[in-house]
């Protein structure tokens, strides 16, 4: 199917509307404030879910389009955004904590991810692991050390029920919810958020790279494990500023 002049089902944008490196974060309202880190950044469209802002860095264009909550309507966003030529994906998220080591206001970035969605079952079967490119990946690695961010890396849950993790005690289902979150726990994972698991599965399928930058928002664990209260941190410019400060690498590597 040719893409040359269509105009996407769901996101309202057709080629030349978006750069080849996308940013993506969940929020509509986040993407004004990461598209102020562009140069020349201007509005493309709105539809949905889909806010979707295009500039440059370095003098390459670069888009920012939020996908709103959960697996599918990422999945629509990145399988769109790929029609019409976008090829190198960073998620910037928020997240909740697992591991109760992890401060709040630090960054994890995911080298992998525990498959509880269901988008990404349509893809490939559950076997299949959800991994991020691994050269973003070390590009927002690098990037976090260079600007002094505090981070870790390594697995992450990604969910569809935002209460199911929340209030699991109240959900039928509720013994299967309260093991498996041990067993996340036991087995090390860092934290959990409901999209990059479904990003990383899908990219893998359309050929096309994806990473995850996250903050971390709240750490219940740690709460009760510290007996802290309650502690959280709102302010996403350390993810957004790595994520930056990474595609300035790749941009700058991909040139030379």
């Amino acid at each position: 199917m040719s893409h040359e002049t269509e105009l996407m089902h769901h996101i309202k944008c057709k080629p030349g509307d978006v750069g080849r490196y996308v940013l993506l974060p969940g929020d509509p309202g986040r993407v004004p404030k990461i598209a102020a880190y562009l140069d020349d950044a201007y509005h493309v469209q709105t539809n949905r879910e889909y806010e979707v802002w295009t500039g440059s860095l370095d003098g390459e264009r670069v888009s920012v389009m939020s996908t709103g909550m959960g697996g599918p309507s990422a999945a629509i966003g990145m399988e769109e955004l790929k029609m019409i030529g976008a090829d190198t994906f960073i998620r910037i998220g928020t997240c909740g904590g697992i591991d109760p080591r992890l401060e709040p206001g630090s960054l994890i970035i995911p080298i992998g991810a525990i498959r509880k969605d269901g988008t990404g079952r349509e893809y490939a079967p559950v076997e299949f692991p959800a991994v991020p490119d691994f050269g973003l990946a070390s590009a927002l690695k690098a990037a976090a050390d260079k600007l002094g961010y505090a981070h870790a890396m390594g697995v992450v849950e990604c969910k569809d029920s935002y209460y199911g993790q929340h209030a699991p005690e109240r959900m039928p289902v509720r013994h299967e919810l309260l093991q498996k979150w041990e067993a996340w726990k036991m087995a090390g994972a860092l934290g959990s958020e409901m999209e990059s698991s479904t990003l990383f599965v899908v990219a893998s399928v359309l050929r096309v790279r994806c990473a995850t930058v996250l903050l971390l928002c709240r750490n219940r664990e740690r709460e009760n494990s510290l007996n802290t209260g309650l502690v959280r941190v709102t302010d996403t410019a350390p993810a957004i500023e790595t994520a930056i400060e990474a595609l300035r690498n790749v941009i700058r590597e991909e040139r030379g």
